[in-house]
């Protein structure tokens, strides 16, 4: 079962519903208890909260979220001082374009991550007035 199969028929209940028939749950239901409703919703939320990460986290980068190796970072700055895109760079890291302006703020090639879309010329290591 998957688990927007199931957060169909705990929603179902939830409403007083047999998910099977469709039909109205009988008054002396269990399900029609306050305290059991109210935990059958808290349910479909936690369900409706799984479902959407899962559906983040498959949508995101490789490597997103991954720690940054020092051979990673030489590459990053490298790609960078060459003046390849931001989008290009995310692809081939496999990061996410917030990523890389985060880590080109943090490795001081950029002040903030704004710059990274806008197209901003790297900072030369030790160039502390820009």
């Amino acid at each position: 079962m998957s688990p927007l199969e199931a957060q169909r028929i705990i929603e179902s209940l939830a409403n007083g519903i047999d998910p099977e028939t469709g039909e109205i749950l009988p008054t002396q239901s269990t399900f029609n208890s306050p305290q059991v409703i109210r935990a059958l919703f808290v349910a479909v939320k936690a369900l409706e909260i799984a479902a959407t990460r899962a559906e983040r986290d498959t949508s995101l980068p490789g490597n997103a979220g991954r720690s940054w190796s020092d051979e990673e970072d030489k590459e990053l700055l490298a790609t960078f001082d060459a003046g390849t895109p931001v989008k290009a760079i995310a692809a081939k890291h496999g990061r996410t374009q917030g990523a890389i302006a985060a880590r080109l703020v943090r490795l001081g090639r950029i002040k903030d991550r704004a710059e990274a879309h806008a197209g901003a010329q790297p900072v030369a290591p030790g160039d502390a007035a820009r």
